[in-house]
């Protein structure tokens, strides 16, 4: 069953959420969420292919999508800073000292739901190309 449309759909609430977060003060979920919605995103397109990918790297995703997908220097840097949001953005461990929600701030949250913005619209160009 193709689902492509459940995945883009939950790619932009991801990136509600997002927005959310940030507009609450929560900037570590609000990276983790962009980092989300743009991996459901990717999602969505593969499943649009008839594909079926595993994973969570945004950037590993968007490596998989077929060669005649131009993929833009700005957008790959984009994908690289969302995929550094997976984990540190939830797990204290993942950093040297502190907790995620004492270490991310506004400004990242920001640039993160606009990455994660960035892709999301990358994908739903491709879906209606599919």
């Amino acid at each position: 069953m193709e689902r492509s449309a459940d995945w883009i759909y939950e790619a932009e609430r991801d990136l509600e959420h997002a927005r959310n977060d940030s507009a609450s003060g929560f900037y570590n979920w609000a990276c983790f969420s962009a980092q989300q919605g743009a991996e459901k995103a990717l999602k969505a397109v593969f499943q649009k292919m008839g594909a079926e990918v595993w994973g969570h790297s945004v950037v590993g995703l968007l490596q998989e999508l077929p060669t005649k997908v131009e993929v833009t220097p700005d957008l790959m840097q984009a994908c690289q800073e969302l995929d550094k949001a997976y984990i540190p953005t939830r797990y204290p461990n993942a950093l040297p000292s502190g907790s995620p929600s004492q270490l991310y701030n506004q400004g990242e949250a920001e640039r993160l739901i606009e990455y994660g913005k960035k892709v999301v619209e990358f994908c739903k160009g491709l879906l209606s190309k599919v």
